[in-house]
């Protein structure tokens, strides 16, 4: 593994490599300085606010254990969150993860403030149908059930397409796209890096955890609506799509690039590090593109 400094371009594996993947370091990282982990997310209820751990264990299907633990769901039996329901996104909630309770608000409704499982009245009540909150304590609900693993992006990333959007800071981008983790790295779209061209991953590990990165997230609607209000920022997909294109990294690996609203990396965990903590400050380090 490397250890965060750069490596010869010509050890880059590109789509055009005719050979199966090796243990080259292809996926080595860019700039000298070493990367870390700066900012553990979990999102106790699946479409609702984010909650800031210092540490968080991995738990048996690779995500972070609370992450997506809870999810609402209509009578039938389907999700309702922001990909389907605008007036999530004003909905205002903190989760204690200790005991398991939640506190919620929204326009025009009385606060609540008691256990997450019977809040499903309140719910209710705000959407306006019946929904009810359903609870997997070993894997959660994750949005990708292939790569169940933490979702990842880079310090340096939200920085650099909050600026293409006027009045969107790198905090306001951060809760649109709604990472797990984000590494301190400087440098635009870092964790491009960590994936390569289909049917392989690319190996790294933060702290004594290890991962597999599998690919680009492809986006849903969700980031291109105001995370307070739920409005449609005019032109977010059409822009963040071109300026995608123009500022593509050479590092970005792959094929993946069908179309160009992917944005951050879905990853895996294998089973040899399910148990293992990430904490706050841990280094990241890359290693090997291998086949799935």
């Amino acid at each position: 593994m490397t250890d965060g400094s750069p490596t010869d371009d010509s050890a880059q594996t590109t789509d055009s490599d005719a050979s199966e993947p090796t243990g080259s370091g292809a996926a080595a990282t860019a700039g000298a300085a070493a990367v870390t982990l700066d900012r553990i997310a979990v999102y106790p209820v699946k479409s609702l606010d984010a909650e800031f751990v210092d540490a968080a264990d991995i738990v048996e299907n690779g995500g972070l254990r609370g992450d997506r633990e809870y999810a609402i769901f209509d009578e039938d039996g389907e999700y309702v969150n922001g990909k389907r329901e605008r007036a999530v996104h004003r909905i205002r909630s903190s989760v204690s993860l200790a005991d398991g309770t939640v506190e919620l608000s929204a326009p025009e409704m009385d606060d609540y403030d008691g256990p997450i499982a019977e809040a499903d009245d309140w719910l209710s009540a705000y959407f306006g149908y019946p929904v009810e909150l359903r609870r997997d304590p070993a894997g959660g609900f994750p949005d990708d059930t292939e790569a169940s693993g933490p979702t990842v992006i880079s310090t340096g990333t939200l920085d650099a397409v909050a600026s293409w959007f006027d009045g969107i800071d790198a905090d306001e981008m951060r809760r649109r796209l709604r990472p797990n983790l984000v590494l301190d790295a400087t440098e635009p779209f870092w964790e491009d890096h960590l994936f390569d061209r289909r049917g392989t991953v690319v190996e790294f590990a933060i702290g004594a955890a290890a991962f597999e990165g599998v690919n680009p997230c492809q986006r849903c609607v969700v980031p291109s609506r105001d995370p307070d209000t739920g409005e449609e920022t005019p032109d977010f997909r059409p822009t963040l799509v071109r300026k995608r294109r123009e500022t593509l990294p050479e590092w970005s690996g792959g094929d993946w690039f069908d179309h160009d609203f992917r944005l951050m990396v879905n990853t895996g965990v294998p089973e040899s590090s399910w148990g293992e903590t990430l904490s706050v400050g841990d280094a990241v380090t890359v290693g090997d593109i291998v086949s799935e």
